[in-house]
């Protein structure tokens, strides 16, 4: 399970330490694979946000073990879901899919169609409240997508 956003320090490891969490909590720690990128190198092996590990952190999660990284070609070989939290990231990582990739590459809130809400918005220039609204979005998507991969 791969998250990616644009500079992996908001939105994917949000995705990330969620559903590390529910994966978790759910015995399934030793079968699913979850990690988070970016499609810009801007943050590489930088913490997330300070005020994504806040929010998160009210919320019972923890993310400030992870470290943005960007997203490489070999990622295809390595993760069956790889989730965009919006259309111009999906966009970059279509250009970059391997004709034989046969995983699924699509945006997060596809798992999420009750949100009404296509994309995550990105917080990172706006006040506290877009961290939570993430962490709503991020929450149902991360539960439908759960319940997906139990449909398997």
């Amino acid at each position: 399970m791969l998250f990616v956003c644009l500079g992996n320090i908001c939105r994917s490891p949000t995705a990330h330490g969620v559903f590390e969490s529910l994966v978790a909590e759910r015995g399934l720690a030793g079968e699913i694979e979850v990690d988070s990128c970016g499609t810009a190198h801007w943050h590489i092996g930088e913490p997330p946000d300070e005020r994504s590990i806040a929010a998160a952190e009210r919320r019972g999660y923890e993310m400030g073990h992870l470290r943005a990284r960007q997203f490489t070609p070999d990622d295809f070989d390595t993760f069956d879901y790889i989730l965009a939290m919006d259309h111009s990231n999906l966009a970059n990582l279509e250009r970059l899919r391997p004709a034989e990739y046969d995983g699924v590459l699509d945006l997060f809130l596809s798992f999420a169609p009750e949100s009404g809400v296509v994309e995550v918005p990105d917080p990172y220039y706006g006040d506290g409240d877009g961290f939570n609204a993430v962490l709503d979005l991020v929450e149902a998507a991360s539960e439908g997508l759960l319940r997906a991969i139990a449909g398997r």
